[in-house]
């Protein structure tokens, strides 16, 4: 039996293939099916299933593209209301890969609809679960994406209850050497207290998940509501996207046009400029905001962007422009992309650099933006009048910054504040818009 983990650092996802006597399941693939593809031909295998844990919120699956490329049987809960072709699997039913068994154990709490899959040897043993969103190393799913979207919808604190009752009746219960593979690791906002590690066990999570320690439910369902992360805005959007299927990976970011860089753009779509910070800063195209390539590029992109929201896209080359498109992708929003293009040379729009020796003598001279999260600032402020609009909500609430004063914006190391500075500057033009940078680690107390 081969057990197989494909990590997805940008998005913090896992997905796993196992493999018995030449016959592969995938569980919880991500967009891009080809690794599984690959993985199946290097042991001989045969792709004869895909197993959807939850309709993710966070990522795209790329199961029906493998049901209409292999014929692999799709496996969700019947819960889910999938309009693709599946089986449904809840408890008491059981895949049968050769002489293992994958069996499945209904354990809402992070969706109503969530299932996990518990693995048992060619001996009978229990060996392993995929915990999905469910069960994670150090934490569990968090409780409220589903207030308003799915075919089920709950509130965050029923859902909380019933994670409280699915680990303490389904998982808490397991065998303590039964080894953990959950669908996320440290990163990922479908929770708030990732360990590191990407795998564990029972018996560790019994004694270091602070989700599984003993308390009542009411005390469980307080902790497990309080203090999430943000919701992006494309979480929703992807729910309903994976209920239904998405469009096939490779087709879907080839169709994306690529158009000369100095072509008259359409007024009013916005403009995502990829470029490093310093090269924006210098010229870039009126409007644009600058979500620079990096490791969380399309978490922010789905955090910035409504799912409804089409842009052009801006990379330094035709190379970055073919990687960002794929992480787009990920998300559901390479359709969103009306075309890419090279950084055009007849531009004249600037950010100026702040005079860091005046801000530090007087800040009391400038209005400060803090784009960290709430969560964020509540650990640690920089600046006592500073303002906290989160990133992913600074589109629409720009008015709410003061213009009797210059505006410096920060984060908590650069990149969102890069973002937020072209966001803002594109809005305000009465008074400088700054951008703090990296030199926020200068007034930071951590």
């Amino acid at each position: 039996m081969i057990i197989q983990q494909f990590y997805d650092k940008g998005l913090a996802h896992a997905s796993y293939a196992v493999i018995r006597s030449g016959k592969m399941i995938v569980i919880d693939p991500a967009r891009n099916p080809q690794p599984y593809y690959d993985f199946a031909a290097q042991h001989d295998a045969d792709l004869v299933g895909v197993i959807e844990t939850h309709p993710h919120a966070d990522f795209v699956s790329s199961h029906l593209e493998i049901h209409k490329a292999t014929n692999a049987v799709i496996y969700c809960s019947k819960l889910t209301a999938a309009t693709y072709p599946h089986e449904t699997f809840d408890d008491g039913d059981v895949i049968q890969l050769n002489d293992i068994k994958l069996k499945a154990i209904n354990t809402p709490g992070h969706s109503p609809d969530s299932i996990c899959i518990l693995l048992e040897d060619e001996k009978g043993k229990e060996t392993a679960i995929f915990t999905g969103d469910t069960l994670f190393v150090g934490d569990v799913g968090r409780p409220d994406l589903r207030e308003n979207v799915g075919n089920i919808t709950a509130k965050k604190e029923e859902l909380a209850g019933q994670m409280y009752q699915s680990t303490r009746q389904k998982l808490m219960t397991l065998p303590k050497n039964v080894v953990v593979y959950p669908a996320h690791g440290p990163g990922s906002l479908c929770g708030k207290n990732m360990s590191p590690d990407l795998q564990s066990t029972i018996g560790r999570e019994l004694l270091e998940n602070y989700a599984l320690q003993l308390m009542d439910e009411v005390t469980f369902v307080k902790t497990l509501t309080t203090d999430q992360p943000f919701v992006p805005k494309y979480f929703e959007y992807d729910v309903e996207l994976n209920k239904n299927g998405a469009p096939a990976f490779q087709q879907s970011v080839d169709s994306i046009a690529k158009i000369d860089a100095d072509i008259q753009l359409t007024e009013g779509v916005t403009i995502i400029d990829s470029r490093p910070k310093k090269a924006f800063r210098v010229a870039h195209l009126k409007g644009a905001i600058n979500l620079q390539d990096g490791e969380k590029f399309e978490t922010w992109l789905g955090s910035i962007l409504k799912p409804t929201e089409n842009f052009y896209l801006i990379a330094e080359d035709e190379a970055t422009a073919d990687i960002l498109i794929k992480k787009a992708a990920k998300i559901g929003y390479e359709s969103n992309i009306i075309a890419t293009l090279q950084y055009p040379q007849n531009t004249a729009e600037k950010l100026d650099d702040l005079h860091l020796e005046d801000f530090k003598a007087n800040p009391e001279n400038y209005t400060i933006v803090d784009v960290r999260n709430q969560s964020e600032v509540s650990e640690s402020k920089a600046f006592k009048t500073a303002i906290n609009i989160p990133l992913p909500e600074l589109r629409e609430r720009v008015a709410e910054i003061p213009t009797d004063k210059p505006i410096v914006i920060h984060c908590a190391a650069g990149y969102r504040s890069a973002a937020a500075t072209s966001i803002v500057a594109a809005q305000i033009n009465t008074v400088p818009v700054y951008d703090l940078s990296e030199q926020i680690a200068e007034f930071l107390v951590h």
